[in-house]
Parts: C-alpha cells; sequence; structure tokens
C-alpha cells in the first residue's frame, strides 16, 4: 500500500479521492499577527475554516494540498487545528515562495535543502506533522539570485526524499520554463514537477512544451479573473483535453480560508468566484458543457493527483 503524509498522518493514497492541488488554509504576513495580536483571532479563523471545508467535503472533495511557505506565513498548529475539525484531507508543504526572508539568500543551497529535507523526514516545527510536496515559486523579477537558491534547494530536496515539487510562476513571462531549466540541470525528473498557474495563460505552445518536457501543469487559478477570465481557461482547458493532455494537468483555485490581505467582505466584493467550491459549482458544469469526458474530469481530479504522489516510492 502507498501512503501519503497528511497533516493528521499518513493515509493509503487511494483514500485521496477528489482532490484540490494548490490551496491555501490560511496566508498571512509573517511576523505581524505575532507582533499585533489583535489582528489574529484565532478561533474565528477556526471556525470559517471548520464551515468552508465541511461545504468542500459536501461537494465530494476529499483532499486539498495546503502550499503555505514559511513566507506565506505557514503556522502548522493553526492547520492542524483545522485538520482536526475537517473530513477533508490535508496534505501539507515546505518550501518558499517569491518572498523569502533574508536568511534564504545568506545560506547556500544545500543549507536550505536540508531545511526541507527535515520538515519532510522529521516533521515540522515539533509538531510531528510532516510535508509531502516542495513549494518553489518564480514571479515577474524572474530568477534572483536568492530564487534561484531556493528552486536549486528545492530540486536537491526532491531528490533526497523523493516528494513532489509544485510551484508558483508568472505564466505571463513563460517563467515555467526556468523554472523547468533549473530542476533539469539538478537533475530532477520533471514528471515529478507541477507547475503551478500555468491556467494563467493562454498560450498553447507554451503549455504543451511544459507537458512535452513531462511535468504535469496546475490549472489551479480558478475565479482569479484579473489574470485570465474563466471562459478563456475553460476554453484552454478543453482544448488540451481535446488533444490528450488529460493526463498532465489538475485543479485548484489557488484561495484560502482567511488571508490577512483581504477581509471576508472584500473578497466577495472583488473576486465573488474565487472560493473552493467554484470548481464543483461552475467550472466542471462548464467544462462538460465545452466537451469534456466525465473520465478527463476523473482524470484531473482524482487519478493525476494520486499518481503524483504515488510515484515517490516508484
Amino acid at each position: 500500500m502507498t501512503t501519503v503524509e497528511t497533516a493528521l498522518g499518513p493515509i493509503a493514497t487511494t483514500e485521496l479521492g477528489p482532490t484540490l492541488m494548490h490551496e491555501h488554509v490560511v496566508t498571512r504576513s509573517p511576523g505581524v499577527q505575532e507582533n499585533w495580536p489583535h489582528l489574529w483571532d484565532r478561533n474565528a479563523i477556526l471556525s470559517i475554516a471548520e464551515r468552508k471545508m465541511a461545504e468542500l467535503y459536501r461537494r465530494g472533495i476529499r483532499s486539498i494540498v495546503d502550499l503555505t511557505t514559511v513566507d506565506l506565513g505557514r503556522d502548522i498548529d493553526l492547520i492542524l487545528g483545522v485538520a482536526r475539525r475537517s473530513r477533508v484531507h490535508i496534505v501539507v508543504a515546505t518550501g518558499v515562495w517569491w518572498m523569502p526572508q533574508r536568511y534564504f539568500s545568506a545560506h547556500g543551497v544545500d543549507a536550505v535543502a536540508d531545511l526541507f529535507i527535515r520538515d519532510i523526514t522529521q516533521g515540522i516545527g515539533t509538531s510531528g506533522v510532516k510535508a509531502a510536496i516542495i513549494k518553489c515559486a518564480t514571479d515577474t523579477a524572474g530568477v534572483t539570485p536568492v530564487i534561484d537558491n531556493v528552486l536549486r534547494a528545492a530540486a536537491r530536496a526532491q531528490k533526497a526524499t523523493g516528494v513532489p515539487i509544485s510551484t508558483h510562476t508568472w505564466a505571463a513571462g513563460r517563467t515555467g520554463e526556468l523554472q523547468q531549466a533549473i530542476f533539469a540541470q539538478e537533475g530532477v525528473d520533471l514528471r515529478r514537477v507541477i507547475i503551478g498557474h500555468s491556467g494563467d495563460s493562454e498560450d498553447l505552445g507554451y503549455l504543451r512544451g511544459l507537458m512535452e518536457r513531462g511535468s504535469t501543469i496546475g490549472m489551479d487559478r480558478f475565479g482569479l479573473e484579473s489574470f485570465l477570465s474563466t471562459p478563456k481557461r475553460v476554453e484552454v482547458l478543453a482544448r488540451l483535453c481535446a488533444e490528450g493532455y488529460a493526463g498532465k494537468m489538475v485543479l485548484s483555485h489557488d484561495a484560502n480560508c482567511w488571508t490577512d490581505m483581504l477581509s471576508e467582505e472584500a473578497k466577495l466584493r472583488t473576486r465573488p468566484q474565487w472560493h473552493y467550491n467554484h470548481i464543483s459549482d461552475d467550472i466542471l458544469p462548464a467544462l462538460r458543457k465545452a466537451g469534456v469526458k466525465e473520465d478527463q474530469i476523473e482524470q484531473m481530479l482524482m487519478r493525476n493527483p494520486r499518481a503524483i504522489f504515488e510515484a515517490k516510492s516508484a
């Protein structure tokens, strides 16, 4: 039996079920709540998260991958609190987003890789919760020296542990290609990499190239209209499914239960479709209408996530 680590311990990969591969429980600004605790109502956040996870479960989603890193305010105790209140499995990440603290430029690649490896093999802090995926990122600034450090550290941690890498990209700048090049230099099997936020692009040549080089692409920002409209996202996804690429794509929203960047009211006002239920309620019916088959939907939501985590022991 192949297992994958979750916040509440290992489960069989067969238990993952329909899985959203790029989400967050909570994102926050590291250090802010610690210094201004009046901004942080933990019990209220837990209640919001409990409700949102219950709504997700009712729609048939059984697992989410929480790609919250240290520079996005990863709080493993809070994730544990949510997991204990939820029937949805939460897979936890290690790694660094595109706003790394100074530590990550002051220490070498191997020292940073050791931190990621520790999260995967020993657990995060004193929680005992083991990460099962590595997050890294390239945004509009491209591969800066510190981002190069982090990408190479992620690659070395991947090779040492076998867990997959999942990335954040600036799709308009085709930064997924830069990530793949660095991972390839480091000897990573690109089939162990998910190039995230690829759904922000309608450049089919770029997307096909990422998949042809072996990686899975994340069609994972449904509801964020500022990057690409929903009709365009659906059109691109349906086109790629028609071309036979359903086996190389996963779905998600990049949403959260709570963030210190936007109030719940502001989210509803400015991003009304950016929530955990958008794929279940709106996108899957739109994909079916666009000709995507049920087997392809199952492939992207169930079989691809399971295969990504099962490949660790392959």
